[in-house]
């Protein structure tokens, strides 16, 4: 093959980043890694002002979030490391766990996720319908972001290129790579920088044309609760397509087509037929956008009082109200106090003495028998005391057992 370098007719492009990360101390903080958390914060932040916008609880999402990024981020290096292992690893088990070098599946990202997420908020009583439409935008944005890591690892790049917005990749271990036909070499077959397609800008504009376009359908088109996920699938994976087409980085090829090709392709007709034929609202349908229904905002209000304290942790699962709360039992006194005439007549409780020999009977009072709780059976001339007032009298219960 003759050998190639960068022509003196590439007059303008995208310079290859200084450093792909930054040394704070001891620890060297990769941008690749930067760049998704602040991309997983965002979505973050939006989700939760779009659910409290639809009458929710924004404490609802965190939970459900953190769920969802953790099994996101999972999903997404198994599929990478199952679809590109020596790639990604090298054949090092090891280097799996090194995520900050690249190597994450969107396919596998997104299936975590919402697995992940629909774990927790099915713990949460949370239903998934408005869910996915709330976090179906925020899942765009959050992509379009995170894509400028490939940038910061000189990853993932295209075909060659002398385009004045081409990306010039200088990493040698990524160049060494992709297939010899576009490398560039000197005289000698020495490897060289070169500028090529910068797929992950195009995948990052068009990922902010979806985030653009959902949120007009969103406000634009009648489209059934829980849809607005599927539009999104449908969008991704429609200019997901090209961009993959463009990209020279090794990967599994099947009649032509990169693995993730098929993907896109197979997961395009899924989610526009979805669309098309099951989003479409009927009569009485709940609509993306809408307020969310009045049982779920009195679930969500229950949830925000008792974050702050003012009911149980239990409340915001279960709207009903706590029982009444039920009374002390009386202290044993040691004796059953029945009511007897006084002298004048009346009936009024008799006190129990102060003697802890007797020992108060455990069944209550309608189980005693009546003939010994006659009233006849007392005498109150016996009773009578001196000044008209009568002394307490003390009824034990037969079978009381004494200490």
């Amino acid at each position: 093959m003759r050998p190639t370098s960068l022509s003196n007719d590439v007059t303008a492009y995208i310079p290859s980043p200084p450093a792909d990360g930054i040394s704070v101390g001891p620890l060297q903080l990769h941008f690749y890694g930067l760049l998704i958390a602040i991309a997983v914060l965002v979505a973050a932040w939006l989700a939760q002002r779009r659910w409290a916008r639809l009458g929710g609880y924004q404490g609802t999402i965190v939970p459900i979030a953190f769920w969802a990024v953790v099994a996101g981020l999972i999903g997404a290096r198994l599929y990478s490391v199952v679809t590109s292992w020596q790639q990604d690893t090298g054949g090092h088990f090891v280097q799996v766990f090194e995520i900050w070098n690249g190597g994450l599946g969107i396919w596998g990202g997104v299936a975590g996720g919402v697995l992940g997420g629909w774990l927790k908020a099915r713990r949460m009583h949370v239903p998934l319908t408005p869910l996915f439409d709330v976090v179906a935008p925020t899942l765009a944005l959050a992509q379009a972001i995170g894509r400028w890591g490939n940038y910061f690892n000189q990853e993932l790049f295209g075909l060659p290129s002398k385009l004045p917005w081409a990306v010039r990749i200088t990493d040698l271990s990524e160049l060494s790579t992709i297939p010899v036909k576009y490398q560039h070499l000197s005289a000698t077959g020495t490897l060289l920088p070169g500028t090529y397609q910068p797929t992950f800008l195009y995948e990052s504009v068009w990922d902010l044309a979806t985030f653009g376009l959902l949120m007009l359908i969103e406000h634009r088109v009648k489209l059934r609760r829980g849809y607005l996920f599927a539009a999104y699938a449908a969008l991704y994976t429609f200019g997901r397509f090209f961009t993959e087409y463009l990209r020279i980085d090794p990967a599994h090829r099947y009649l032509g087509l990169r693995l993730n090709d098929w993907t896109s392709i197979v997961v395009f007709a899924v989610a526009a037929s979805v669309v098309l034929f099951k989003g479409r609202p009927q009569p009485g349908d709940e609509l993306v956008g809408d307020h969310l229904p009045a049982r779920l905002v009195e679930m969500e209000k229950a949830r925000a009082l008792a974050r702050s304290g003012a009911t149980p942790a239990g409340g915001p699962r279960h709207l009903a109200s706590p029982g009444p709360v039920a009374e002390a039992e009386p202290e044993a006194t040691g004796v059953v106090a029945l009511p007897v005439p006084n002298g004048h007549g009346a009936i009024g409780p008799v006190p129990a003495p102060e003697s802890s020999a007797m020992v108060r009977a455990e069944a209550p009072a309608p189980e005693m028998d009546a003939p010994e709780m006659d009233a006849p059976e007392m005498d109150a001339p016996e009773m009578d005391a001196p000044g008209g007032a009568s002394e307490p009298a003390v009824v034990e219960e037969p079978g009381a057992e004494r200490l």
